[in-house]
Parts: structure tokens; C-alpha cells; sequence
């Protein structure tokens, strides 16, 4: 498939056959020279045939091969004419990114590392079909569905500024429970505050580079500073949510006579009540995945006071900010010189709106909205701020992780005769995990170098580097 460069971050699919629009993929030279993503440039190419989409179809430079969309594709399409497809959602809806930073310093936590990551790993239940400590009945998991992170504050587990500090206000309100099938209810009533398995993970870190000092300050970020990143989603409610759509959705396209390159871009017009149905149960699994991801920064606040034997005051742990990728959301952009009403898909992309956005909180508003960029086990993670170049080109969006370029059979087998916890021992990175393949699974080898995808975010102006996180204690599934 021809890729041609259009800028040194920036290339373009052409148009040709059913595309309505180009694709453009945001990727340096030399990430593109070394691309073997074909699979995934074809599927942006599909999703560019797709009624009412504007501009692009777009690519980040960590995309590879997904169901229906590729893994860091975005798409924006006309409110009024286009379409929504759980495929250019994903399966885990909501799967994001929860940072928050504290008034500690590496030399604080280093001589209890061990009994810190052995807590944390025993307080937050992870793992394929782990169980939470919050347990649900039919009537509360409906209130989680409609309220989202707000939920668990009012339960307790966390405060308001959490909420404040969360994409949306951790909820979004076209959020309708009754639409939610029985199978996806008894999936998401046991499940509540847990990280899940994969790719999930909690890890501890310490800012060891700033690039921004105004945007790190206003992010209460210092270098030698603790942190901790929590990535993780809506769990099995999510999945069933996708699920029950693609069900549906399969089926109803087929009255629409609209030809799809690909049957897993299954979609329905955004106005249809079939379009409706879904957009209102994808927002109930958003406020689940809020709620999960609120309770999970709560224990790990809990842990690090008994572990260390402190208080709120000298813990000092605030929240930064939670991201969500794995979405479709309705917004206001610039799309040939007028304001336009869209949905978005951001399917491992993630938002980056401008300074001085209304959606931004106002604490960040200044500097524009903290982005969280998280890389493998181990390397660095990222903390960026959104631009206005993101907003012109992008529809407000980037990058959302390093993404994969081995599967994780190819991992697995790549791992054969390494002790993968031992050589993250080496790098002074101690790590917990459940599955028995997970670390072989997830390596550092089975993802992209995340300072190159960063650097291309960077220098196409999507999104601008802020601080730099490297990881310390990990937990997986």
C-alpha cells in the first residue's frame, strides 16, 4: 500500500476506489521507513470508506492490527450523517490511563520496595476473572453505569478533586442502564476494582525527566518525584457491552446497503436507534471503567500509608489526571473552516485538547490537557499536554502507548528460555504478575520503542512532551 510523506511526522494514503476521504497516518521517517504494518494500513484505508466520515482517516504512530479499526486509529464522522461502530470503539470500552503523583521520592520508597509491590499486588486483585472487594448489588451497579467515577467518591473512595481531575468528570452522561443486557449486569457486578490481566498493569515510578517546567508545575510534577500509573478498563461488562453490539450490529447493516470492505466494520447511522442504543450502553461501560479505575487509586492509597506508616498529608498522593482511549464521543471541531458536530472514535488514541478549551479542567486549561502516555514494563512512560495543532489536524487526539509489534504467541515463543522478572530485576524494576505467561506475554521486546513514538507525536505537534516517568515496581495480571 503506497504511504507518502507529506511532513517528517505526517504521511498520507491516497485516496483511490471507495475511500471518501485519504488516510494519514502521524509517524516519523524513520518509523515509517521500518513500517511492516500492512494489515493495518489496509484498515485504515477501509474505515476511510465508511458514510459521513471527515478529513481522515487517521493512524498513530503505535497503531497495528485491530478488530475492524487498527489499535491507535481515529476517525471522525458527521453527527447528523454518519456512522458509530463498536469496532472502531473496541472491546475493552474505556480501557485508560490514571495517573497521579505524590510528595515522596525514590529514596522514600526504596528501602521497602519489596514489602510496597508485594501490598499492592496483594490489596488490588488482578488477573483474568478477579474478583473485587466491592460488592455490588443490580440496583448500585445501575447507579455506576449511570454515575461513573462520582459513584465511588460518594462511597468513600477518593475525593472530589479525583473527579474533577478525569476526562468528562469521569462520566458520561448519555449513559442509559436499561439498555445493558442481563449477561453484561452479571459480568460487572463482581468484578469492581480490579486491574484485570494482559496489558493491564499498576506500576510505581519516578519523574526522571521534565521537558516543560510551566506544564510540569501545573501538573504537580517534579523530577525524583513517585507517581503512580494505573492502566485498566470496564473488564468483562465492556467486552459483553461490545459484544451484544456486534450481535446486533452485524445483522442491521445489512439493511442500511451500505458495502463494507471488512464485516467487522459493522456500524449503524449515530442518529438510528440502533446508533443510540449502542452510544448510551457504550457510555454506561465508560462510567464502569471510571468507577473501577477510581476504586483502584483509592487502595493504592490505602497501601502505600500502611506500608510506609503515614498519613494523608505526608503521602501527598493527588491525582494528575485519567485518560480514556477505546471511545466514541460527541464533539464540537473546526472541519473546513466552520464548527461541526462529530463522533470521534478513538480506538488506542487517546484526546488531546488544546490550552484554553472549556473541556480541559481549569487548573490545566493554561497549559492545555495532561495526556498519559504509558510504555511497556520496562521502559519509560510519558506525561504530554494537548496543542492546538492537535485540534486542527487530529480532531483533538494522539497517541495512546507504545503498541505492540510482536503477538503474544510470537512473544511467548520469543521468551522461551528468559526469565523476564529477572532481567527487570537488572534494571532495578521489581515486578509482581498472576498468569503464567503474562510477563512472556507483555516483555519490553513485544512493543515499539516508546521514545520514538513519542517523538513523533512531538514533532508533528499533536501533542508536546512534558515529563518523563521510569517505572520501579510493577503489578500485573
Amino acid at each position: 500500500m503506497e504511504l507518502k510523506a507529506i511532513s517528517p511526522f505526517c504521511h498520507e494514503i491516497p485516496r483511490t476506489g471507495d475511500m471518501r476521504v485519504p488516510g494519514r497516518i502521524f509517524m516519523s521517517r524513520r518509523m515509517a521507513a521500518g513500517l511492516s504494518e500492512e494489515e493495518a494500513l489496509k484498515q485504515v484505508a477501509n474505515v476511510a470508506t465508511l458514510p459521513g466520515i471527515l478529513t481522515a482517516a487517521m493512524a498513530m504512530p503505535d497503531m497495528h492490527w485491530g478488530y475492524g479499526f487498527p489499535i491507535g486509529g481515529v476517525a471522525a464522522f458527521d453527527w447528523k450523517t454518519g456512522v458509530i461502530s463498536p469496532g472502531g470503539v473496541g472491546y475493552d470500552i474505556n480501557c485508560g490511563v490514571r495517573l497521579a503523583a505524590t510528595g515522596l521520592e525514590e529514596k522514600d520508597i526504596r528501602p521497602v520496595a519489596e514489602r510496597l509491590v508485594t501490598a499492592l499486588f496483594q490489596n488490588i486483585p488482578t488477573g483474568v476473572g478477579s474478583t473485587g472487594s466491592v460488592k455490588l448489588s443490580v440496583k448500585e451497579e445501575m447507579k455506576v453505569l449511570k454515575q461513573g467515577g462520582a459513584w465511588a467518591v460518594r462511597q468513600g473512595l477518593g475525593d472530589a478533586a479525583d473527579v474533577e481531575r478525569t476526562e468528562d468528570g469521569g462520566c458520561m452522561a448519555e449513559a442509559d442502564p436499561s439498555v445493558i443486557s442481563q449477561r453484561a449486569l452479571e459480568r460487572g457486578l463482581k468484578q469492581l476494582g480490579t486491574l484485570g490481566s494482559g496489558n493491564h498493569f499498576l506500576e510505581v515510578g519516578v519523574v526522571d525527566e521534565i521537558f516543560d517546567e510551566d506544564a510540569a508545575r501545573a501538573f504537580g510534577l517534579f523530577e525524583k518525584q513517585i507517581t503512580v500509573l494505573l492502566h485498566t478498563g470496564s473488564r468483562g461488562l465492556g467486552y459483553q457491552v461490545c459484544d451484544d453490539a456486534l450481535a446486533f450490529m452485524n445483522k442491521h447493516v445489512k439493511t442500511l446497503g451500505i458495502q463494507l470492505p471488512d464485516r467487522q466494520l459493522s456500524c449503524a447511522m449515530i442518529r438510528s436507534p440502533e446508533g443510540e442504543r449502542y452510544f448510551s450502553a457504550m457510555a454506561c461501560a465508560a462510567n464502569y471503567a471510571w468507577a473501577n479505575r477510581q476504586i483502584l487509586l483509592h487502595r493504592a492509597r490505602e497501601t502505600f500509608q500502611q506500608v510506609l506508616g503515614i498519613g494523608p498529608r505526608d503521602l501527598a498522593m493527588h491525582q494528575v489526571y485519567d485518560i480514556c482511549h477505546n471511545i466514541a464521543k460527541r464533539e464540537t471541531h473546526i472541519v473546513d473552516g466552520s464548527p461541526r458536530e462529530v463522533c470521534v472514535h478513538r480506538k488506542g488514541a487517546t484526546r488531546a485538547f488544546a490550552p484554553g478549551h472549556p473541556a480541559v479542567p481549569a487548573i490545566y486549561r493554561h497549559v492545555g490537557q495532561p495526556i498519559l502516555i504509558p510504555g511497556d514494563m520496562g521502559t519509560a512512560s510519558y506525561v504530554l499536554a494537548g496543542t492546538q495543532k492537535a485540534m486542527e489536524e487530529s480532531f483533538g487526539s494522539t497517541c495512546h502507548g507504545a503498541g505492540r509489534v510482536l503477538s503474544r504467541t510470537a512473544a511467548k515463543k520469543q521468551s522461551k528460555g528468559r526469565a523476564i522478572h529477572r532481567e527487570l530485576a537488572d534494571k532495578g524494576i521489581l515486578v509482581k504478575w498472576t498468569g503464567r505467561s503474562t510477563l512472556a506475554e507483555e516483555m519490553p521486546d513485544a512493543y515499539k520503542d516508546i521514545d520514538q513514538v513519542v517523538e513523533s507525536v512531538h514533532g508533528a505537534g499533536i501533542s508536546k512532551k512534558v515529563a518523563r516517568l521510569r517505572p520501579l515496581l510493577v503489578i500485573k495480571g
